[in-house]
């Protein structure tokens, strides 16, 4: 511990044993016990070290009136120390082990009722089950009867701290094997300890057993945990103590299943599945687990079963007579909601089931509910081995297509019209029905009618906008997995250009956001090729570029911010494939770009100004060299606009076209920076492609000759060094960390090539009189040796004089790396407690740790 801390530490205890003033900061504690709890695990005693915190326990559990809060960390605390065997023999010759953990005592003071205390003791009592002696503390003073008491405490944190704690309890002391016996930390007394261990699994598996199956409905809550505490061990615990929790709770589970609470399916799925995923082979289960599994899978509750068939799929559950179960189960209310054959009937059971099912999708809500949860499980159906389906993936997509005109009350199942109803309208259905369907997409022969069905949709000028973006994403997921360019038909050429023309004007921003969206995400995808058509892309052939271009600009007018950025985004996806092929630009591309430089400099929203700077990223990015001069002309305004922006991202993306200039002047000469990718930011541009330096033409072969004072002009002219000197000093550290590791690698690639060079050393670059001029002449300034500290400055000087390796380093660490620290964490303890202001009412704000 540091020497300025230690001597801090006896003033903290004496703040904390003072109840009249309790903290003004109430995480401080738990930040001072993290502290402590990382000296303990580094090593060394803590209450040799500091005997004032054995001073602060003995006057706090003293003391009636202590502040419940402070109280909970001295319990924490006492257990942390007696965590380590020396610490607990301390405390325990001080007679502090069984004050602090006595519950009659904090009953006698008041204080039990305190849910915090409560917290403290049971996590206490978790800190120090570390080695043999605390463990035969533990039982010596009988604390597993009012551990398990507190199971069931109204206080969920509490039940939940006891959780933890028992799966601590029988998880660390089981055995490592079957054979022998085998203590804890090497103890030499391990058999001895092996008994205690018997005698709390047995204490244990008996409050299990009878707390499982609640015998009235008010003691749904302790089954419930206790559910929740079996599927923790079962999923951690090693033979022989898992084998040992099947056989003792195994007919008690069997009985809770037959009582059939609807509430405790799902924890009761847990638990079977934990099970399931513990053993040494899924394929073949125990014979309890797999009975348990049969008899879930078999409920008589509609609600139920469906829940927990999906339960199965849902944790991956591969044993094929069981996930085979699970999926019928699933396509069940499918199949009599669509009208299409899913299943083929089994006899009187299957029908008892089907009639059971009916009667409850003839009610709105649990049918919506039940048709939900199938449709959410169609992913993991479809992409199950054909084995375990009941019928070929078409015809269940064929189901989804019919649940989606019916939920548009454009057709009707030949199974009852009041289910039907039911879902007419239902949003919820038909989002999830839309995202089965995205899930199922490259069904060659249902292509055609599943872009006929959400033609229909984005059509309906009753879709809700969610349910709108989820049909243009299922659109884009079917048209990219198009084997056959000629399954796009002149009809829905003319009714997908009809209704984005119309829906690009919608008075709803999130439907206009969504169509723009949908136009770039369509010219992205790269369709087969097709003699009859020279298009090569989704867009092209659906809408025609002469359509998708002009909409696209029309939306960067658009009043919102959301729609502008996406329209940026569509543009970048839409043109990439020019900027590669070296095309030049159209009278209607340029006046485009004034048009985004524009947005750069005068738009209000973050979000368009970033997607801005990533379309001149990309267009640099994509284009061959050497550059249309129209670009570097836009790029220095972008770096020049974008390094001053308000926004930290739109700087930093700033840095980010700044970076490919420095790569493209450095190439061959230093090493390279990692590869840049566009954001993957939903308002950003979205690209795969990576940067790749542009190839001078004029670079000699291996670049043995290199002008280094040509490159440092061409980037100070060009404004990258501005930008990069500008981003070093901001104010936002994702910015200044980015051009400070920038600065360096222009550093190091200049010094070793311009040495003897006085050509190169004579490169300046203007500093502006305010602003980041301003804080780089002060920073220069403070240098003797650095020159050139006026309005133009000697660029290699000035790289010389930043100290960009310290600067680095400070950047590097956490931005709480000053002020967060237990120093910081103490001094603001003391100074909480000994301002006067403090106790006039006003408030002082600490350090956060």
């Amino acid at each position: 511990m540091d020497r300025e801390c230690l001597s801090l530490l006896p003033g903290v205890c004496e703040v904390l044993a003072d109840s009249g003033r309790p903290l003004l900061d109430d995480t401080s504690l738990e930040k001072l016990l993290d502290w402590f709890t990382g000296l303990t695990q580094s090593g060394g005693s803590l209450l040799k070290a500091c005997p004032c915190l054995l001073e602060l326990i003995s006057a706090v559990i003293s003391n009636a009136s202590s502040d419940p809060g402070v109280l909970s960390f001295t319990l924490k605390l006492t257990g942390l120390l007696a965590a380590s065997e020396d610490g607990f023999k301390i405390l325990q010759e001080a007679s502090v082990l069984d004050v602090v953990f006595s519950i009659q005592h904090w009953k006698e003071a008041g204080l039990w009722e305190d849910p915090c205390v409560r917290i403290g003791w049971i996590q206490g009592l978790k800190n120090f089950l570390q080695h043999p002696k605390a463990l035969r503390f533990f039982v010596k003073s009988e604390f597993i009867e009012p551990l398990l008491q507190l199971h069931t405490d109204p206080s969920l944190f509490v039940a939940s701290a006891v959780n933890q704690t028992l799966v601590h309890i029988l998880l660390s002391f089981q055995p490592d094997s079957p054979a022998g016996c085998h203590g804890v930390n090497g103890d030499d007394d391990s058999c001895t300890q092996t008994s205690i261990r018997a005698d709390m699994f047995v204490a244990i598996s008996a409050y299990l057993k009878e707390s499982l199956v609640p015998t009235a409905n008010t003691e749904l809550q302790r089954s419930l945990q206790t559910l929740r505490l079996l599927a923790q061990l079962l999923a951690q615990a090693r033979p022989p103590l898992r084998d040992e929790l099947l056989q003792t709770v195994s007919d008690t589970l069997e009985e809770l299943v037959t009582a059939g609470y609807s509430r405790l399916t799902l924890p009761m799925m847990d638990v079977i599945l934990a099970a399931y995923s513990c053993g040494t082979d899924e394929r073949f289960p125990d014979r309890r687990v797999d009975r348990l599994l049969t008899s879930m899978l078999n409920l008589d509750d509609p609600s139920d079963l469906i829940h927990a068939a999906a339960a199965c799929l849902c944790r991956g559950l591969r044993h094929p007579p069981h996930a085979s179960q699970a999926v019928r189960i699933l396509l069940l209310p499918l199949e009599m909601t669509s009208g299409q054959t899913l299943l083929e009937a089994c006899g009187d059971a299957d029908e008892r089931r089907r009639s059971s099912i009916m009667a409850h999708l003839k009610r709105k809500s649990s049918c919506i509910s039940m048709l939900c949860v199938c449709l959410m499980n169609l992913q993991q159906i479809t992409l199950m081995p054909p084995d375990f389906l009941p019928c070929p993936p078409d015809v269940i997509v064929a189901a989804v297509l019919s649940l989606l005109k019916i939920c548009r009350g454009v057709s009707s199942s030949s199974g009852s019209s009041e289910v039907c109803r039911n879902i007419i309208g239902s949003v919820k259905v038909q989002k999830c029905a839309l995202m089965a369907l995205s899930s199922s997409a490259g069904l060659k022969e249902k292509t055609s009618d599943v872009l006929t069905v959400l033609i229909g949709y984005l059509d309906d000028p009753d879709s809700d906008p969610t349910v709108l973006h989820k049909s243009y994403q299922a659109f884009v997921k079917w048209t990219a997995v198009l084997t056959d360019a000629c399954l796009i038909t002149n009809q829905l050429r003319l009714d997908l250009l009809r209704v984005v023309r119309k829906r690009v004007c919608d008075m709803r921003w999130e439907v206009r956001d969504s169509t723009v969206e949908f136009l770039g995400h369509l010219a992205d995808v790269r369709l087969p090729p097709n003699p009859a058509q020279n298009a090569h892309d989704a867009s092209e052939a659906l809408l025609g570029n002469s359509c998708t271009a002009p909409l696209i600009r029309k939306a960067l007018e658009d009043a919102e911010g959301y729609v502008r950025a996406s329209a940026v985004s569509a543009l970048v996806r839409t043109l990439e494939p020019s900027w590669q092929q070296g095309a030049a630009l159209s009278a209607q591309e340029t006046e485009t770009v004034d048009q985004l430089l524009e947005i750069l400099s005068q738009d209000t929203e973050g979000f368009s100004r970033r997607a801005v700077v990533r379309y001149f990223t990309s267009w640099f990015s994509s284009c061959p060299s050497p550059p249309p001069p129209l670009l570097m002309e836009c790029v220095r305004t972008v770096l020049s606009l974008g390094s001053a922006d308000l926004d930290w991202e739109v700087k930093v993306h700033t840095l980010e076209l700044a970076e490919l200039l420095l790569d493209d002047a450095l190439q061959g000469h230093a090493e390279p920076s990692e590869p840049l990718r566009t954001s993957s930011h939903p308002y950003g541009v979205v690209s795969d492609r990576v940067h790749t330096p542009h190839t001078h033409s004029d670079a000699p072969a291996g670049g043995v000759e290199w002008d280094a004072a040509g490159v440092l002009s061409d980037l100070v002219e060009g404004g990258v060094v501005s930008a990069l000197l500008s981003g070093l000093v901001d104010c936002d550290r994702p910015v200044g960390l980015k051009a400070c590791r920038l600065l360096m690698r222009l550093r190091d690639a200049i010094r070793p090539l311009s040495l003897g060079r006085p050509d190169a050393s004579g490169v300046t670059c203007k500093l502006p009189a305010g602003g980041w001029g301003r804080e780089i002449r002060r920073i220069l300034g403070t240098k003797r040796s650095c020159e050139g500290s006026g309005a133009a400055a000697g660029l290699q000087e000035v790289l010389a004089c930043l100290d960009l390796d310290e600067r680095l380093d400070v950047l590097t660490r956490s931005s709480d790396h000053v002020h967060n620290s237990p120093l910081s964490l103490l001094q603001d303890i003391l100074s909480t407690h000994s301002d006067p202001d403090t106790q006039g009412g006003q408030e002082v704000i600490s350090d956060c740790y």
